[in-house]
C-alpha cells in the first residue's frame, strides 16, 4: 500500500493556514489511495526532541557497544528514518517563525539526517516526493523589502534536496496575518487569493504524486 507521510509543524491548530493546506493535500492524496496509509507527525502536539549527545554519538557505536541512553535516543532515530523511507510521498507544513523554520521541525531534520543511510551519496529516500506548506505571515517574495530575511524555502531547498535527495515542491501561502493585524487591512484580499492558489496547488500536487 502507498503510504503519506504528513508532517505538522505550526505551534497553532485553529487558524493555521500552513495546516490547513497540508490538510488539503492529504485528503487529495487520499482521494486517490482510499487504501493507502497515512503517517502523520504532529510535531506541536508530540514535539520530537532535539538531537542530543547520545543521540549523535550512537550512530557511530556499535549495536552491542551503545549505553542504554544512545540505544533509545537510537532507536527514535530509526523509527523516524523508518518513516521517511516508507513513505512513497511527504507534505510538510511549515509557518516562519523569526524568518525560518520552527525548532520543533528542525528537531525533526536532525533527527532523520544520518550521513551514509539518509544523506551522503546515495540517500536511502532519493527520490521522493515532497510538497513543503510553507506559510508566513507577510511577504518575502522576490522584490519585496524582506526578501533578504526569507530563511524557510531557502534552507528547505537545501538540506531536503541537498542532503535526503528528495524532490521539493514549495507551496507558499502569504499575508496569512492580514486579517488580524490592522496596519495590513490593505493585504487582505491578497492573502485570499494567496490562500486560494495554495488550496488549488496542494490538490493538484498531491494528485501528481499519487500518479
Amino acid at each position: 500500500m502507498p503510504t503519506l507521510l504528513h508532517i505538522d509543524s505550526s505551534a497553532f491548530t485553529d487558524g493555521s493556514v500552513s495546516r490547513e493546506v497540508s490538510a488539503a493535500y492529504r485528503a487529495a492524496w487520499q482521494a486517490q489511495h482510499p487504501d493507502g496509509t497515512v503517517i502523520h507527525r504532529d510535531l506541536a502536539a508530540l514535539p520530537v526532541p532535539h538531537l542530543d549527545a547520545h543521540g549523535i554519538s550512537a550512530a557511530f557505536t556499535p549495536a552491542e557497544g551503545r549505553s542504554a541512553e544512545q540505544a533509545a535516543a537510537f532507536a527514535l532515530r530509526e523509527e523516524l528514518m523508518a518513516e521517511l523511507e516508507r513513505a512513497d510521498a511527504i507534505v510538510i507544513g511549515t509557518p516562519m517563525y523569526n524568518f525560518t523554520i520552527p525548532s520543533s521541525l528542525k528537531a525533526w531534520l536532525d533527527q532523520v539526517i544520518l550521513m551514509g543511510r539518509t544523506a551522503g551519496d546515495t540517500p536511502s529516500a532519493a527520490g521522493t516526493p515532497v510538497t513543503v506548506i510553507a506559510a508566513r505571515g507577510g511577504s518575502y517574495a522576490p522584490g519585496a523589502p524582506r526578501e533578504p530575511y526569507e530563511f524557510v524555502t531557502t534552507y528547505l531547498e537545501k538540506v531536503l534536496t541537498g542532503m535526503l535527495g528528495l524532490e521539493v515542491e514549495f507551496i507558499v501561502p502569504e499575508f496569512t496575518l492580514a486579517a488580524t493585524v490592522p496596519a495590513m487591512a490593505d493585504f487582505v484580499q491578497h492573502a485570499a487569493d494567496s490562500k486560494a492558489r495554495a488550496l488549488e496547488d496542494a490538490a493538484r500536487l498531491a494528485k501528481a504524486s499519487a500518479a
